[in-house]
């Protein structure tokens, strides 16, 4: 016997407006019979946002909020997650990822605020997703109903979700040919499906309205762009010596990135659920924030915590990706790249050219790094023979070791 459908009498749909959600309106109202609140989450996708609410009432919802999320957004997950120096598999730079757990908080807030019994998310059963959302969810409201209609629905692939479309005269902004599925927030924007399945076809970079955030390296300017980076404590607080907040910062670097082919990687990941997925990534502000920050650690971190801090780097970017966010562990990995960042503080300069970022001085008053010390030059501060002892003892170890291989092979003869 099927189990019956639970059912719902209000529900909060997490909504971009792209094809998933737009369509998951008119199958809940066909299939719970409910209301549907819709909740966009603003974090930095821009012109996406534009028609929303006409949209979303258009097809059925009976109100649309808009939540502002951006500065939040940055300051309390994206920049915690830089100065973990969290890549997830050392490439992907998180940034579906941290954009979810938010989203998810916010919708929650809306579901209390609203007295709906659910939410419901677009995700599908195969991505991570849907993993990060209903977590989240759980860690702020265990009790609350979850629908995910791409576990519960007959559609299949994304033509069929076209084919429901037309047939319930939802608007849709994509076509058959440019079917991309993009996730786009301030942070990046990624691009899955269609020709990029098979991981043997070069993505084309110059097809029109493809690289949205900049341009493919090869079409760069020929002249490099110089920027200065101010970290306070870890944190970007200035670019080329102005002050201004992180969110502003970061869209001033998606600019100059973008216009020199900054921060576009081609990557196949393991996902959550076990299966490989192949994408490409645009994230020029953020790949630019990364490396500023690893050039401002190498002056002013010892070797020990910058050693242990790697190790906790890997941690922290599967806990991220896994969206773990809301959790004990993360709170306390947080707490030790905190305590890490303390001198993290000084002007990294780089240069930007067709794709590339190379360091042009980094300067810091916490730094570690003494010219007296490393110089090839005359010293008075190194006094070289005392390094014989301290190998001596170093390399102890080895010396007795190869004392007993001699001493065995003598008994042998």
């Amino acid at each position: 016997m099927e189990k019956q459908k639970k059912q719902y009498k209000k529900v909060v749909l997490a909504y971009s407006g792209g094809l998933d959600t737009s369509i998951i309106i008119p199958w809940l109202k066909e299939n719970y019979g409910c209301e549907v609140v819709a909740a966009a989450g603003d974090v930095g996708q821009g012109t996406e946002l534009d028609g929303l609410e006409a949209k979303a009432l258009a097809t059925g919802a009976s109100k649309l909020y808009v939540m502002d999320l951006v500065d939040e957004f940055v300051e309390d997950y994206i920049i915690p997650t830089v100065q973990a120096g969290a890549k997830y598999e050392g490439t992907y730079l998180l940034g579906t990822s941290f954009a979810r757990p938010p989203i998810a908080k916010k919708l929650v807030e809306i579901a209390k605020k609203e007295g709906a019994d659910a939410i419901c998310h677009g995700c599908t059963g195969k991505g991570n997703d849907q993993v990060r959302f209903e977590l989240a969810i759980k860690a702020f409201a265990p009790d609350l109903g979850i629908i995910a209609p791409w576990r519960e629905w007959d559609i299949k692939s994304r033509e069929e979700e076209i084919d429901y479309a037309e047939a319930h005269h939802v608007p849709l902004k994509i076509n058959r040919e440019t079917n991309y599925s993009k996730d786009k927030n301030l942070w990046h924007l990624s691009h899955e499906g269609l020709d990029l399945e098979d991981p043997a076809n070069e993505p084309d970079y110059a097809k029109p309205g493809f690289l949205e955030l900049g341009v493919a390296p090869e079409q760069a300017p020929d002249t490099p762009a110089y920027i200065t980076i101010h970290f306070e404590k870890g944190k970007p607080t200035a670019l080329d010596g102005k002050a201004m907040k992180t969110s502003t910062l970061l869209k001033e670097l998606n600019a100059v990135g973008g216009a020199n082919g900054i921060g576009i990687i081609d990557i196949v990941e393991n996902r959550l659920v076990g299966m490989k997925s192949r994408g490409v990534y645009e994230t020029p502000g953020g790949t630019i924030l990364y490396f500023a920050h690893e050039q401002l650690e190498m002056l002013c971190l010892d070797k020990e915590t910058a050693h242990y801090k790697a190790l906790v780097a890997q941690k922290f970017a599967d806990i991220v990706y896994n969206g773990q966010w809301y959790t004990p562990l993360r709170e306390a990995l947080s707490a030790f790249v905190d305590k890490t960042q303390e001198n993290v503080t000084g002007d990294v300069k780089l240069k930007l050219y067709k794709g590339n970022i190379i360091p042009a001085g980094t300067t810091s008053p916490y730094s570690l790094y003494s010219e007296d010390l490393a110089t090839f030059g005359e010293d008075s501060v190194y006094d070289q023979a005392d390094s014989a002892g301290f190998i001596h003892l170093f390399g102890l170890p080895i010396t007795v070791q190869a004392k007993l291989k001699e001493k065995l092979a003598a008994e042998k003869e």
